[in-house]
């Protein structure tokens, strides 16, 4: 499974999501945006602001396919669990 998960370190959602995505046993891979270095923090907000229009934090990815923010049901549907 691809899934890849935009977050903030500081971000309560962004806690939330990585633990309910542990609970329910989905592998992902992830990158803290406000951890990264400089440049790095640059192209990832990018990335965000391509995906979805803004720069809002969590994104759980997955192919051609994302969810913003914490949204159990949405999160759900996207991973098809």
């Amino acid at each position: 499974m691809d899934v890849f998960l935009y977050a903030l370190s500081t971000c309560y959602h962004c806690r939330r999501t990585k633990k309910w995505l542990d609970d329910n046993g989905i592998k992902y891979d992830f990158v803290d945006v406000d951890l990264a270095p400089e440049e790095e923090k640059k192209r990832l907000v990018g990335e965000v602001k391509d995906l979805t229009g803004a720069s809002q934090f969590p994104v759980i990815k997955k192919g051609d396919r994302h969810v913003v923010g914490f949204n159990e049901e949405k999160i759900r549907d996207l991973l098809g669990v």
